[in-house]
């Protein structure tokens, strides 16, 4: 399982120096200019439906869905299955739900969201906090992956300073695509890395499944035996257990993941950058069909690598399973130094780099723009800021977001910091959903309410995670040999999501009772605004 000859690690490094060359020409090129905000934020509204709902794709499959996803289903089969569909229908959500909306209401940022019948400097403090809250996690996460991965494919000696050089690498790549692209050009790396995804993937499917002549009872019935669970590969239980509380927190899973994915901010920025909202809508199919079909493929690609290396190989290399893919596209391009071999192994590796490369750009981007635009241009400079200096202070923030991810990603590697992907989706479900979906289709919202909502939602997500069993107390646990848990789940979202609801109405009726001509105003805006917000009607 470990063969790899120098003829492939050269057709690795050759693929990742063209992809790196590529797509920092294309951010070069389609960089906005220093004062013309429009173009930073939004790239002009210049992409077509097709275009921006690959771009939106992109942003959504992260490096995480790519590798984790397929090593869960690879090692706990049925659990991974459901995951998936969760993930294509927390975009199916956002579709029917807050796309049209959103585009409406927003500008910028999710803080314009926000702040549109709420002027003034604390909803917009707090959408920045909860943004940074929900990005930087999974930044961490993205780069502290990537050293270990990165060591992996290119066959580099697993030890410390190899691991921070490649999180040093991916990262200033990324504060490059973020600062000097800005949205379009972002956009342009994640279209590349969509196509690169999804023809890559489906080569592998189409490999996996003729292998089995392409029955699918075959693949199941080989992945049963190579997962080692039998008939219990295709049963809910392999990942959190079969007891009442695992099953509880399996649910809980689920309904963060469908809540939150499609709410993280770096997502639902992407929308602003559509014209009108026939285009959303027709970009929003596009994503949801990408997605989709990238899902699927997932689930394939999963099973085929339970089924023909085993999860004995598998998590001998990773205990999760994440780099279930890379080792599948060994086995299936037989003798490691064929052409095929070394061909398609170059292929998947180039498609991690790309998704990771993509993925933290996306976040990065999301965080500075928040930063400038929401804390400095609005909280500190209330508005009137020159579009020279916010995108000076924009390109800064992106160094600054992208350093701090770093050196962050950098203390971390040694961990086992998957708890922190659970933790920006449960922030993204408890915080940002109750105030978006508030904002958008409550006249009686407050600025209270709006508060209470991310704060409280976020603050419950973290105090949960952190004295839940992901944290400590068990064998999987970051910190084994601790045992402070007294949240009994590994997710908070069973318990952190309603919390963020009802903190928002909470707020919202102290504001009513309290200050009712304030309250009075708070609805009449939104009236004046409801016809164009939720029907675009003027």
């Amino acid at each position: 399982m470990n063969d790899f000859s120098s003829g492939t690690q050269a057709t690795v490094l050759i693929l990742f120096t063209a992809l790196v060359t590529l797509t920092l020409l294309m951010c070069v090129m389609a960089g906005p200019d220093r004062d013309d905000l429009t173009n930073f934020y939004t790239g002009y509204l210049s992409l077509t439906p097709l275009k921006n709902g690959l771009a939106i794709a992109g942003d959504y499959i992260s490096a995480a869905t790519v590798l984790s996803t397929t090593g869960i289903i690879a090692l706990a089969g049925y659990d991974g299955y459901v995951l998936a569909v969760s993930t294509a229908l927390s975009l199916v959500l956002l579709m029917f739900l807050l796309a049209e909306p959103l585009r409406n209401a927003g500008r910028f940022t999710m803080g314009d969201v926000l702040a549109r019948n709420m002027p003034g400097r604390a909803v917009r403090i707090a959408a920045c906090v909860v943004t940074l809250s929900a990005t930087l996690p999974f930044l961490v996460v993205q780069l502290s992956g990537a050293g270990s991965l990165l060591t992996f494919i290119l066959n580099i000696p697993h030890g410390a300073g190899a691991r921070t050089t490649c999180i040093v690498f991916v990262g200033s790549l990324m504060i490059i695509y973020a600062a000097i692209g800005g949205m379009k050009g972002t956009a342009l790396i994640q279209m590349i890395k969509i196509v690169l995804l999804l023809g890559t993937s489906a080569a592998v499917a189409v490999l996996v499944l003729n292998r089995f002549d392409w029955s699918l009872g075959d693949m199941l019935r080989a992945a049963q035996r190579g997962s080692g669970a039998g008939p219990a590969f295709l049963e809910q239980g392999l990942q959190l257990g079969t007891s009442t509380s695992n099953r509880l927190d399996f649910v809980s899973l689920q309904i963060t993941v469908i809540l939150g994915v499609a709410c993280l901010p770096h997502i639902t920025m992407r929308l602003y950058s559509a014209r009108d909202v026939p285009a959303v809508r027709r970009s929003m199919s596009w994503a949801v069909s990408t997605v989709t079909t990238f899902c699927l493929l997932v689930i394939i690609m999963g099973t085929g690598a339970a089924a023909l290396v085993g999860s004995r190989y598998i998590t001998a290399a990773d205990p999760h399973g994440r780099t279930s893919v890379l080792m599948l596209s060994r086995v299936l391009g037989g003798d490691a130094s064929s052409v095929g071999a070394t061909v398609l192994y170059a292929a998947v590796a180039g498609m991690i780099f790309i998704t990771l490369l993509s993925s933290v750009a996306g976040m990065t981007l999301a965080a500075a723009s928040s930063l400038a635009h929401d804390l400095f241009a609005h909280a500190a400079r209330r508005g009137q800021a020159e579009p020279r200096t916010e995108m000076t202070v924009a390109a800064w923030t992106s160094v600054a977001v992208g350093t701090v991810a770093i050196v962050l990603s950098t203390l971390v590697q040694n961990w086992d910091v998957g708890v922190l992907t659970t933790l920006a989706i449960c922030i993204g479900a408890s915080a940002v959903a109750p105030a978006l979906t508030y904002s958008l289709f409550w006249r009686g919202f407050t600025r209270t309410g709006m508060l209470a909502a991310l704060y409280g939602g976020a603050a419950c997500a973290v105090v949960l995670m952190i004295f839940s069993k992901a944290v400590s107390g068990t064998p999987s646990a970051v910190f084994p040999d601790a045992d402070f848990h007294l949240f009994p789940m590994q997710s908070t979202g069973i318990v952190s999501i309603p919390f963020g609801y009802l903190a928002g109405w909470l707020g919202s009726l102290l504001d009513h009772r309290r200050r009712a001509a304030e309250s009075r105003e708070y609805r009449r805006l939104y009236e004046e605004s409801e016809a164009r917000l939720l029907a675009a009607a003027e």
